[in-house]
């Protein structure tokens, strides 16, 4: 009877101690905080991303509309690109990843070649690329988080000529 005793006392002090749940409490929680601080982190570096496009096509827009000449719209590329209208290279660009090919210039109406009524500065086909991708992790295509991003910005001409009523 007296090694019975002290097993069940054993027993019960092992199901009442707490030592080692902190440890416990800690391996189910820190993916969670890890996966959470991950996606806070990819969100913002997207939202950097797309207000850094965005704001480039307005610069590039609001350029050609000073511009009389569509000869002016490798400049304006470039300023879109780099922030700057001579020396520019894709090595320079304001996002990484970005080139002078996804820069798209249109104009529509006003007077051809002269002045358009409206022009529109886009880009296309540039993707954000996560760094944590589960497409590039996982070695499955089908899993990536690439997204595309894609502003423009469309300015229209403010008319110089005087209205007779």
């Amino acid at each position: 009877m007296k090694a019975r005793f002290p097993l069940t006392r054993r027993l019960r002090r092992f199901a009442r101690g707490e030592r080692g749940t902190q440890l416990v409490e800690l391996a189910i929680v820190l993916p969670v905080f890890l996966l959470m601080f991950a996606a806070v982190a990819e969100f913002g570096r997207f939202f950097y991303t797309y207000t850094t496009l965005a704001k480039a096509t307005r610069v590039g827009a609001r350029y050609l509309m000073s511009q009389p000449a569509k000869a002016m719209d490798d400049n304006a590329r470039r300023l879109v690109l780099c922030g700057n209208q001579t020396a520019c290279t894709d090595a320079d660009a304001v996002v990484s990843g970005l080139t002078m090919e996804q820069v798209k210039i249109d104009r529509a109406g006003g007077v051809p070649g002269v002045l358009p009524d409206t022009i529109n500065v886009r880009i296309e086909g540039f993707y954000f690329e996560p760094l944590f991708d589960l497409g590039k992790l996982t070695g499955n295509s089908s899993l990536s988080l690439k997204i595309q991003v894609a502003p423009s910005t469309m300015m229209q001409a403010i008319s110089t000529t005087p209205v007779i009523l």
